[in-house]
């Protein structure tokens, strides 16, 4: 006759404790990817709508230099047309959508050429608050510079021109100071504005990675100031 071999309980409970943790295991592997990929993704999102709305601010730029034409405007369209190209490259190398484009929902379009509009639009007082919040420990260019509050509520993007650190605006004209502060991670620069553009305060390459936060082509709660 032949035996069987017949496992102890606590051997029974053992291979059940063990197959219990490989399972367990298993599913904690698969919970962490799981959470990688959602804070991947978040973050893929962030940067392709920040760069939507620099899109869309430079074609908001093109069409009202052509609806608007002066003796400057095929050189400032040919400018643009070649900023858009790049971010376009930068869409591609962030895996965002090739050409998607959003409006600044602060966006406002004006006529370039009318220099007297700046100083009508700014707000006539300054937020009483804003200085406070204004006094970044990592100011990356502008010293302890504080002024009049402007554009409130305005977010910040990039216009994707290269060069020294500056800033272009629909409501200030070239000279003009402005002090752009990320309240998310309280950096600030202080740039002169040397463009217009279609939105507030648009900062270029260099002035955007002074004050941005990483992977990220958008400033949500910024603080911008009109300073000097």
């Amino acid at each position: 006759m032949s035996r069987r071999r017949t496992l102890s309980t606590k051997k029974k409970i053992a291979l059940l404790v063990s197959a219990a943790t490989v399972a367990g295991g298993g599913a904690f592997a698969l919970a962490a990817t799981s959470n990688a990929a959602s804070v991947q993704t978040a973050q893929t999102s962030v940067a392709c709508q920040g760069l939507a709305t620099a899109l869309g601010n430079n074609q908001s730029f093109i069409a009202d230099q052509k609806a608007h034409p002066d003796s400057q405007s095929a050189a400032r369209i040919a400018n643009r047309e070649a900023v858009i190209a790049q971010i376009k490259v930068q869409q591609q190398a962030s895996g965002c959508a090739v050409g998607e484009s959003a409006q600044d929902s602060q966006t406002g379009q004006q006529n370039a050429s009318q220099p007297a509009q700046p100083a009508q639009s700014a707000p006539a007082q300054a937020a009483p608050a804003a200085p406070a919040q204004s006094a970044p420990a990592n100011n990356a260019g502008g010293g302890a510079a504080t002024g009049q509050q402007v554009c409130n509520g305005s977010t910040v993007t990039l216009s994707g021109e290269g060069g020294a650190p500056a800033a272009s605006s629909n409501q200030f004209p070239a000279g003009t100071k402005l002090k752009v502060t990320n309240l998310d991670n309280n950096k600030s620069t202080t740039v002169e504005v040397t463009s217009v553009s279609g939105s507030c305060a648009l900062l270029n390459n260099a002035a955007f990675e002074q004050v941005r936060e990483p992977g990220k082509f958008l400033i949500r709660r910024a603080l911008i100031e009109k300073v000097g």
